[in-house]
């Protein structure tokens, strides 16, 4: 382990003492080769921060540790199902309310960026920031022409803190693999590589500001979602421009109620919402914690969802997205064993999966928890309840579905302060049916047919010659098929140095062995014994490092 990853790692200690957060430090199987820089540590027993709750004293914690851990507290902050509300209510605050940096900073920023100075670039500009997050902070601004803007600018320094933090989360995934049976199956290099994916993608503005117009262009004329304006003559990596919106935020009930918004509707359009994306456009905003989502109540009949942030969007391949829709309507249609039957056709358990056992875990989740409002389900537990399943059967986790497994659990958490009476099964249902009658109808192929045309048209062009060429080549012989050798020549290589790696293992052990023995029987001269046994363990370690 490199030295500045394990110079992290005691710095994540340290933060969490100094917070009075010990039970997490001892609860952590990570820090156990550490427990006696644990025992020593200063912070059990100098004064720490216990003036506060454990709530304040974790958001707090989560702050001082950087931009990665602030995304792991807004993340939990949306599921006050799985806290306790103290916590939850202080980790809802990392939404918007993260320290902010020097608005000089974000000023001098913005001029490098453009090279102009801020009163060129804007008729106003606010150096106090309106809300500041893990990656970037904004403030307000006003274009020559009077349009109102926000103006987001990228923390100082968020790229190389956030690189450094990714290093030590594959420092822990490499552990988990040496040393934790279930990694095999859960992959967690591989999800820690999709996690860099994505926040590499937050760290570039005019990515984001893309994924905008992207998003905008998809609910066009549609009452569900408002997507700002983006002003691309005023974006950079590191600086995006976009339009002001001033809506209600979603968590602010109290105005909600105040302007006699229809609640009901505005929970059962975040169900469309979701779907439309995933399914429809298969583009989805994959952020969409309370910080993120406003609503427009110029007609509170009619209440309209609006969305910032879109550094972290999702997609999805065909096939998984197919596999999906199949599962949620099998499951909407209560069809268990269709549900374990695509399972093993998706190949997300081993194909000698027993599908009755299957079917019947699943049922044994499933059933409990049908007909019954969002306020009735413990998500917690349901959670807990799926991942025993997915042990049991030796599923494995699919890294590029993660982005849409914390988008639906972002869902579900808005929708349970929402509206708890939601009835989540019942709205999703006619959604998907009508999404899988459109793609399988005449129309949508039609359409395919006509994307794909010229494609079609060139093939047929070509085709007579190629099966020409090809007749006139088997019948003078002279017709062969190349076959690549090269995964068998790395399979013969990777078992030649399989069996080195044993042949070494077995003379490291009997030199051991030797050693060991000449040491029990006492025999003269004792030292040979002593290097034997040195020199076995010796071998023995160098033969097990051996790739």
């Amino acid at each position: 382990m490199k030295l500045r990853v394990l110079a992290r790692l005691l710095e994540i200690q340290r933060v969490l003492l100094r917070h009075g957060l010990d039970d997490f430090v001892r609860a952590t199987h990570l820090y156990r080769p550490l427990k006696f820089v644990f025992l020593l540590s200063p912070g059990l027993w100098l004064a720490r921060r216990r003036g506060s709750n454990r709530g304040e004293r974790l958001r707090l914690a989560l702050e001082e540790l950087g931009p990665i851990f602030v995304k792991f507290g807004q993340m939990l902050s949306v599921r006050p199902d799985l806290l306790d509300p103290e916590v939850a209510a202080e980790l809802a605050k990392l939404q918007d309310q993260v320290p902010p940096f020097a608005g000089a900073l974000a000023i001098e920023a913005l001029e490098r960026a453009f090279k102009r100075k801020v009163g060129e670039l804007f008729a106003e500009f606010n150096a106090t920031p309106l809300a500041a997050a893990s990656i970037a902070q904004v403030h307000t601004a006003r274009l020559s022409d009077g349009q109102a803007v926000v103006v987001k600018v990228l923390r100082p320094n968020v790229a190389a803190l956030s690189a450094r933090d990714v290093e030590v989360l594959y420092a822990v995934a490499r552990l988990a693999e040496a040393y934790w049976p279930e990694a095999r199956r859960l992959h967690p290099r591989e999800i820690v590589a999709e996690f860099e994916k994505t926040l590499g993608n937050e760290l570039d503005l005019m990515r984001e500001a893309a994924n905008a117009a992207q998003l905008k262009r998809n609910f066009t004329g549609s009452p569900l979602l408002y997507v700002p304006e983006v002003y691309f003559d005023l974006c950079r990596v590191n600086v995006m421009v976009m339009e002001r919106i001033r809506g209600v935020p979603i968590s602010d009930m109290a105005t909600l109620r105040a302007a006699n918004a229809d609640i009901p509707k505005l929970a059962k359009n975040g169900v469309e919402i979701f779907f439309t994306q995933v399914f429809r456009h298969n583009f989805f905003h994959a952020d969409m914690h309370p910080g993120n989502i406003f609503v427009l109540i110029d007609d509170p009949a009619n209440p309209r969802y609006a969305a910032i942030d879109f550094g972290i969007v999702g997609t999805l391949d065909p096939r998984d997205q197919h596999y999906l829709a199949e599962n949620f309507l099998a499951v909407f249609d209560r069809d268990y064993r269709r549900v374990a039957v695509l399972h093993v056709e998706s190949g997300w358990v081993p194909p000698d999966t027993r599908v009755d056992e299957m079917e019947s875990a699943i049922r044994t989740v499933c059933e409990p928890i049908f007909d019954k409002p969002i306020k009735d389900i413990s998500f917690g537990t349901l959670l807990l309840r799926l991942f025993d399943i997915s042990r049991r059967f030796n599923m494995e986790i699919q890294p590029q579905l993660i982005l849409l497994q914390k988008t639906l659990f972002n869902i579900e958490g808005l929708g349970r302060d929402l509206y708890p009476d939601l009835d989540i099964w019942n709205t999703a249902s006619p959604i998907l049916r009508d999404w899988m009658r459109e793609r399988i109808g005449v129309r949508s192929v039609l359409k395919s047919w006509r994307k794909q045309w010229p494609d079609i048209v060139d093939a047929a062009r070509v085709l007579p010659g190629l099966l020409s060429h090809l007749v006139q080549r088997a019948q003078s012989g002279s017709l062969k098929l190349q076959v690549e050798a090269k995964d068998i020549e790395g399979l013969k290589a990777a078992l030649r140095a399989s069996n080195r790696r044993r042949d070494a293992i077995t003379v490291g052990g009997v030199i051991l062995l030797c050693g060991v023995f000449w040491l029990m029987v006492h025999r003269s001269p004792e030292w040979v014994g002593w290097v034997l046994s040195v020199v076995g363990a010796g071998w023995l370690l160098a033969a097990w490092r051996r790739p």
